[in-house]
């Protein structure tokens, strides 16, 4: 059998001309996890940033050698460890692997803890599979975990078209919430395809004028925009936020309308909360919106991609 695999190793960090690609040796499994072929890779902002040395988890990751980035995965098993027993051979999974930590994501085959996995729905292809954990997973826990979105809240959503926005509206309208969106015109009719209930073009509208008495906030953005967001909130409300940015003086202001606040939400694996996201694909109540595809020879110009700032829905590389 062959032990060998193509594999995307991040040379050094900083651009896209630092993603090489190398033959080396295939994981070997645990006995709580599986060997996957790799059918597709999703790719997020966050893969840009480690790329970049801007993240924190860059510096975790800074000693591994290989280090291959990615998280984002959808395949077949391959190979199961002697604890396995949720899963057979041939199986088709997703799931986002290792989050926070090193996920291997950017090869032909990757070592997953089953505790990170579930089954991929048969009415969904791996690249659609692939384009449904990071980003998924981030809008379920933002809603599930970290706070608690209810029938009739009413919930502003921030860069609705994106990665994780267009999957928060159309799991806050499941929830049964009534959704403001935020984005620019030219997604108007995409977002509001979602589902959403009101949109705000965020380059013409100052929202925090306009929209108040808010339950929930879903701030995807950062700096000022926390701050802005804190103005729409009714008292004891909830507010999530995705990115750092935010200052003392705006905690302190979150603090005066004593709201729920999660200052620096971070997703992480789990193979329960993808049970969930499946079924809403299964369902067809979770529909993600593929944008490029590109194949795995074509890495560096996935990258350049999410580094436009202006991706609507998501990104998957094909194997």
């Amino acid at each position: 059998m062959d032990d060998k695999m193509k594999a995307i190793v991040l040379k050094n960090f900083g651009g896209v001309e630092n993603l090489l690609y190398k033959e080396i040796e295939k994981p070997v499994i645990k006995i709580n996890e599986v060997l996957i072929k790799v059918k597709a890779i999703g790719i997020n902002p966050v893969d840009i940033k480690v790329r970049n040395r801007q993240a924190p988890l860059a510096e975790d990751l800074a000693n591994y050698n290989p280090l291959i980035l990615g998280w984002d995965i959808s395949g077949t098993i391959t190979e199961i460890g002697k604890e396995v027993k949720q899963f057979n051979i041939g199986d088709e999974v997703f799931g986002m692997i290792n989050f926070v930590g090193h996920g291997r994501a950017y090869a032909e085959y990757v070592a997953a803890p089953i505790e990170h996995l579930t089954l991929k729905p048969k009415n969904i292809s791996h690249v659609e599979a692939a384009a449904s954990t990071l980003a998924a997973l981030t809008a379920w826990q933002a809603f599930d975990s970290y706070g608690k979105l209810r029938f009739k809240d009413k919930v502003l959503i921030h860069a609705a078209s994106g990665g994780v926005g267009h999957f928060a509206v159309q799991i806050a309208k499941h929830i049964g919430a009534y959704v403001i969106a935020t984005s620019s015109s030219s997604n108007r009719a995409f977002v509001m395809g979602l589902g959403a209930d009101e949109f705000i073009d965020y380059r013409n509208v100052y929202f925090e004028k306009t929209v108040q008495d808010i339950d929930f906030v879903l701030e995807t953005i950062g700096g000022i925009n926390f701050r802005k967001s804190v103005q729409a909130l009714k008292p004891f409300g909830t507010i999530v936020t995705l990115p750092s940015g935010h200052t003392k003086e705006d905690e302190l202001k979150a603090q005066e309308k004593h709201l729920h606040a999660c200052y620096f939400m971070s997703v992480y694996s789990s193979g329960r909360d993808m049970q969930h996201i499946a079924s809403l694909l299964e369902k067809g109540v979770l529909k993600p919106h593929v944008s490029h595809v590109f194949d795995f020879d074509e890495m560096a110009h996935a990258h350049l991609q999410i580094e436009t700032g202006h991706t609507v829905g998501k990104i998957v590389v094909k194997l």
